[in-house]
């Protein structure tokens, strides 16, 4: 019987484990609340194979060289972010690393629309208003989506469930991508960054964090956008310079920014910090901006997303157990 032990599960993520167990009678499954870390990294002694969803870094080469050690072959991550891991030492010490690239590109997509059409119909503006007992509509006059050029940079698996979302609801769709996807000629029109920046009245992006894509958004694609654009970022934290687009915000470069990641938010953002001090300055400023809405990493978070992170990473750990690639190895 293959023995397998989950880092850090999640209350809703543990019910669908369980669910998972009763199908694989084959599989002993353990779990726990804990990240993976170098203090952590010894109750993978003994198992076949190990998972964890976590924001924490993995940088500390102990825990690959004591994951080798134990005769484990493998880190499967149940989420798609996998710049927690050091690809690097994990190929040094034999170990695949796989993630869920896609668990629900629905639920992102419908984040994104969301987040757009909240800071659309100045709802930012609005909501605080109505609870000061302020009714006026001073400022509240709206455009429409179907009026409005949407641009994607990054138009894979969420992406293009975005392009056919804002496609949908008549938005004119451009997007920006080094792949060209036959099937989505006639949701999107394929274009450079460049014109993104420059036609698009919102912009969203859906590119993986990467050396090349780090701080893509920065001072200089800032003012190369409209000043009445409205900027979404459910991807990485990172792909954005963040002093350069609070730096938009401040001065009416852009007109807004809706945000479902944030640079340094690992061990906030799932966290409750009401009574107690947190260390993210960019956070801090962002969540007192008038023009910024800002969530905690759950444009993700739905029911069918839980279950095909468990199920796709589940099948992706076994698959390595057995000597078998998974089609989502990494290194």
């Amino acid at each position: 019987m293959k023995k397998v032990l989950l880092y850090n599960v999640m209350d809703d993520e543990a019910a669908v484990i369980k669910e998972w167990i009763k199908t694989h009678p084959d599989v002993e499954v353990h779990s726990n609340k804990v990240t993976l870390n170098p203090d952590t990294v010894d109750l993978a002694k003994g198992y076949d194979g190990i998972s964890t969803e976590q924001d924490n870094l993995i940088d500390n080469p102990i825990v690959y060289q004591k994951l080798h050690e134990f005769g484990i072959k493998q880190i499967t991550l149940r989420i798609t972010g996998y710049d927690t891991i050091d690809l690097d030492l994990a190929t040094q010490y034999q170990l695949k690393v796989t993630n869920v690239p896609a668990y629900s590109p629905r639920s992102v997509s419908e984040m994104v629309l969301t987040q757009v059409m909240w800071l659309l119909r100045h709802l930012n503006v609005a909501q605080p208003r109505m609870h000061a007992y302020n009714f006026t509509w001073d400022g509240l006059q709206a455009r429409e989506i179907h009026d409005l050029t949407v641009g994607i940079i990054g138009a894979g698996k969420i992406g293009s469930e975005v392009a056919r979302i804002f496609k949908a609801l008549g938005a004119t769709v451009i997007a920006a991508d080094p792949i060209h996807r036959p099937e989505l000629n006639s949701v999107l029109k394929y274009v450079d960054h460049e014109t993104v920046y420059k036609e698009a009245d919102i912009i969203t992006t859906h590119t993986p964090l990467l050396k090349s894509t780090y701080h893509l958004f920065n001072e200089s694609v800032f003012k190369q956008m409209k000043s009445n654009a409205i900027f979404i970022n459910a991807s990485r934290g990172a792909v954005v310079d963040t002093p350069a687009l609070i730096a938009a915000l401040k001065n009416h470069e852009i007109t807004a920014a809706g945000l479902d990641t944030i640079e340094g938010e690992a061990n906030i953002f799932s966290g409750d910090f009401s009574e107690t001090p947190f260390e993210n300055d960019y956070l801090k400023t962002v969540l007192e901006l008038p023009n910024a809405i800002i969530t905690p990493h759950i444009g993700f978070y739905t029911d069918n997303a839980i279950r095909n992170m468990v199920e796709i990473s589940m099948k992706d750990m076994l698959t390595i157990i057995d000597g078998n690639t998974s089609e989502h190895e990494l290194n």
